[in-house]
């Protein structure tokens, strides 16, 4: 039988059932390095302070080092009884050093001890996440570069709305991940405080210098609350909440992809590398990587909400509900991390299918409101310019048919029949070519000067793809020069 740390106390032998209900080994084991850094600092400090001597100090930190080794040599053995990755280090110490073991856990509890633990491990992660999100920023960027002039018809409502450059709608992504950044940049002040010294909720009444123990272990500042410092998981709600939003950005990312990649689309063609097959279908070419990360996004919005839920309402200080806070933090990590480095791969070997981009956005009346703002710089008011655009649009939408439904190309002694009764799916009957349905800039200039005399011969110029995109020179538009520039500045931040 292993002995508890609080069997002085009880009568009766933990119920087994209860060792496996209330273990947690399974889950932070993974913390094992933290926990030994954390006790190493702790008995560094309590030598320094005449807790302990520098003897059994010594003999304290070479024993936790040969526990650390056989740990990660895998040979270590773990056990429900056990609980947590605290005791089992603590009896394994004990198995290496003998009684001297049991003189680590002097001034401290295993409250401020996993609150330490966890702050070790979200430190590393935290930075290490935003080297990651770093190298997709550049990713993004380089590929913005490499398509720097391509145009593509970009969206509202999923419908064609105005053209923009390839690269404008790429950096939208990176400005969405450089603030994914910047919150992770934040959130990691507040997860920088070291809680250690704080003991079960209390303090403790030994002679701690925890400033001493906050520099051995690198943290930036002290905690100033000893019932805060144990039970705060802020941190850990702020990180997977951050982490939440990347993951929205990735899902929307993701669902593009996987939009682009259709036969509908054809705008893009993922490598083969990152696609998978049919097990009946030969023909499929499944877009799955994009796929799952927009489905990871769900584990990660679950993560926020458990970890939400398992906070809410408790009292102060610790509470063992708070073992259940590490299974959805390490989740999202492992999470997020797993999508930042595989789309870090995937993009640079996906091929864009730009003329497929160019001739989408020459269809589909995107230039609609250009017409209006021709007509805006003639001088009519815009109210009035974007329903003079809205009927010619009608008008080359119909066929050359009017709002009323007639066809402007019949006359009193012509064949062609006029129609009264709106159904714009009726061509003339004499020839069903001359009614087919025209983008605005394939009207003639007299079908246009229908709807407006100020309409002149530079209107069709004005509504070129490449001049439409080129006028958009407003901070953050989508003309040329525009995009280069910011492409050039991230490049410069991101020294590419």
């Amino acid at each position: 039988m292993t002995q508890k740390p609080w069997d002085g106390r009880f009568s009766q032998s933990t119920d087994k059932m209860v060792e496996r209900f209330t273990s947690s080994i399974d889950v932070d084991k993974v913390l094992y390095n933290c926990d030994i850094d954390g006790s190493i600092a702790h008995l560094k400090m309590m030598a320094h302070q005449s807790i302990i001597t520098h003897d059994e100090a010594d003999t304290l930190l070479k024993g936790l080092e040969k526990v650390r080794a056989k740990i990660a040599s895998g040979e270590f053995e773990y056990s429900d009884a056990l609980e947590d990755i605290h005791m089992h280090i603590e009896k394994a110490l004990g198995d290496e050093i003998g009684t001297v073991a049991k003189k680590l856990h002097t001034a401290r509890s295993r409250n401020d001890q996993i609150a330490l633990d966890v702050r070790i491990y979200l430190k590393a992660e935290t930075q290490a996440l935003m080297n990651a999100l770093l190298n997709l920023q550049k990713v993004i960027v380089q590929t913005a570069q490499k398509y720097i002039d391509v145009v593509m018809p970009g969206y509202t409502h999923l419908q064609r709305a105005q053209p923009v450059l390839f690269s404008h709608h790429l950096m939208a992504y990176y400005e969405m991940f450089k603030r994914d950044y910047e919150r992770f940049e934040d959130s990691l002040k507040r997860t920088d405080v070291m809680p250690l010294g704080s003991a079960a909720l209390a303090g403790t009444t030994y002679p701690l210098n925890r400033e001493l123990t906050r520099e051995l272990l690198g943290f930036a500042k002290v905690s100033d609350n000893s019932m805060d410092s144990v039970s705060d998981r802020d941190f850990v709600m702020e990180f997977i909440s951050d982490a939440t939003i990347c993951m929205i950005h990735f899902s929307r990312f993701s669902e593009e992809l996987v939009l682009w990649s259709s036969s509908e689309f054809a705008f893009i063609t993922i490598s083969d590398a990152f696609t998978t097959g049919s097990s009946i279908m030969p023909q499929k070419k499944n877009p799955d990587v994009a796929e799952l990360v927009r489905g990871k996004t769900g584990r990660v919005v679950g993560n926020l909400m458990a970890i939400l839920t398992l906070m809410k309402s408790l009292p102060l200080a610790y509470n063992r509900d708070m073992q259940e806070d590490k299974e959805p933090l390490f989740d999202t990590v492992n999470t997020l991390k797993a999508c930042i480095d595989i789309y870090a791969k995937m993009l640079p070997n996906i091929e864009i299918n730009s003329e497929t981009m160019l001739n989408a956005a020459q269809k589909g009346y995107l230039n609609a409101t250009d017409l209006a703002d021709y007509l805006v710089v003639k001088g009519m008011p815009f109210r009035e310019a974007h329903s003079v655009s809205g009927k010619a649009v009608a008008f080359a939408l119909n066929g050359g048919r009017c709002a009323s439904g007639k066809c402007v190309h019949a006359d009193e002694n012509d064949k062609r029949v006029n129609r009264s009764d709106n159904n714009s799916s009726q061509f003339c009957k004499s020839d069903k070519n001359i009614c087919k349905s025209k983008e605005l800039n394939e009207l003639s200039l007299d079908e246009l000067k229908n709807f407006s005399d100020l309409i002149e011969e530079d209107i069709f110029d004005f509504l070129s793809i490449e001049k439409m995109i080129s006028r958009r020179i407003t901070h953050g538009s989508t003309s040329y020069v525009n995009v280069k520039k910011a492409v050039e500045q991230a490049a410069e931040r991101l020294k590419i």
